[in-house]
């Protein structure tokens, strides 16, 4: 039997969150997958209303006047929010929920949902971080500067979420995260 939960999935840019978050969504179906707002440019093979729902920061202005948003930031120059409806219509229909948001995000949702659950994802190393955000092709020199920045820093808020996993193997990163979604949600 399954039991609803939210299930807080954060890691610095590049780490490999999102590619994990697509390979337990193909292994896991029946999770709830928030989609957030942003207002950022679409990224090669992003969809809208899949990848995220792509607005412009005056309807973004908007959402967060009308309370639309369980947490909303601005990070590397873009703002990005987690629409808070779909989370709880899903929970209340007894889904699990993954999200895939920021730490800073993450810190906010954990204030205000304190059952949910938070999993970091870290880089093995700050090298092979670097390499991956180079080896995505989307972001200038400056952008993986500020990234990188920011990634020591929200390295130092690993402790606060009660799961680490090191993606240093996918395969295996992938594992250890079904691995944690079934011990807290499947009883």
């Amino acid at each position: 039997m399954i039991k609803p939960v939210l299930f807080v999935i954060s890691a610095p840019s590049g780490a490999g969150k999102s590619t994990l978050i697509q390979r337990i969504r193909a292994i896991l179906p029946d999770l709830f997958y928030s989609v957030s707002y942003t207002t950022r440019s679409h990224r090669q093979g992003e969809m809208n209303s899949i990848d995220y729902y792509f607005v412009d920061k005056e309807k973004f202005l908007e959402m967060i006047q009308s309370g639309a948003f369980l947490e909303w930031k601005e990070v590397h120059g873009s703002m990005y929010g987690t629409p808070l409806e779909p989370i709880r219509t899903a929970l209340k229909n007894g889904r699990r929920c993954v999200m895939d948001i920021d730490v800073q995000g993450a810190l906010e949702v954990f204030a205000k949902m304190k059952e949910s659950i938070g999993i970091f994802i870290s880089p093995p190393d700050s090298r092979i971080l670097e390499e991956r955000l180079r080896s995505r092709g989307s972001d200038s020199e400056e952008s993986i500067k500020t990234r990188l920045q920011n990634a020591a820093r929200e390295l130092q808020f690993s402790d606060v979420f009660p799961y680490q996993i090191v993606n240093l193997d996918l395969e295996r990163a992938t594992q250890e995260l079904i691995e944690v979604i079934r011990r807290e949600s499947e009883y």
